[in-house]
């Protein structure tokens, strides 16, 4: 899942397709160098492994990996998972009372490569320590140690979906079965409300309440 905003903000400061074009090709040039492993691969796929992490990492990158792919079992338990860091977004920031919707596109991907389940044992006895709310710090560990011994992927209780489901962190290009991500995309608008998180898409919707 993520922010459908690649074409349509720079739309929205330029008179034609030339113009934009230009534009996104100006913007590019300013953004960090492709990496090696994903020349030719959609950006969908190559952008994790293209940008630094947030400040502290995510669950399974710390400032140094170059790069995770996040994905979800289901829609839903995608939305539960971005919804939250959107939600986070608006706690911390300042004057900022709600999120108004934003577009937003779930796609799939297929995946062949080795990987180990934090669900089964021995792993599953440290349940508490990959599934804990904020503290990164030993699954980061434990993605460098899988990368060193050639591990495409690492699936995970999800922490945000209230309803049992995985996620997969995908720790290197190469897992990817194919350079670009399959054909079906749905677009789904989210809001964020202090209180709550909601998804929308035609008749379908997911909230999420939130209390920190």
């Amino acid at each position: 899942m993520v922010e459908a905003q690649h074409v349509a903000s720079t739309m929205k400061i330029v008179d034609d397709a030339d113009e934009q074009l230009l534009l996104e090709t100006l913007l590019d040039g300013s953004k960090p160098p492709i990496a090696s492993a994903t020349a030719g691969m959609d950006y969908l796929l190559a952008s994790p492994f293209r940008y630094p992490p947030r400040q502290g990492g995510s669950r399974f990158r710390d400032a140094n990996a170059p790069g995770v792919f996040y994905g979800a079992q289901h829609v839903r338990t995608a939305c539960a998972e971005l919804g939250y860091w959107r939600w986070k977004f608006l706690m911390d920031a300042v004057d900022l009372s709600r999120i108004e919707p934003v577009a937003h596109t779930a796609f799939s991907v297929d995946i062949s490569a080795q990987a180990v389940d934090l669900r089964a044992p021995p792993f599953d006895r440290d349940a508490a320590v990959w599934t804990h709310p904020a503290a990164y710090a030993p699954c980061q560990e434990f993605a460098a140690v899988a990368r060193s011994a050639e591990i495409g992927g690492i699936v995970y209780q999800s922490v945000r979906d209230p309803q049992k489901a995985w996620c997969v962190a995908v720790l290197t290009p190469e897992a990817f079965a194919k350079r670009k991500p399959n054909a079906e995309r749905q677009t789904w608008w989210l809001a964020v409300a202090k209180d709550k998180v909601v998804w929308r898409r035609n008749e379908q919707s997911f909230v999420f309440v939130q209390n920190g």
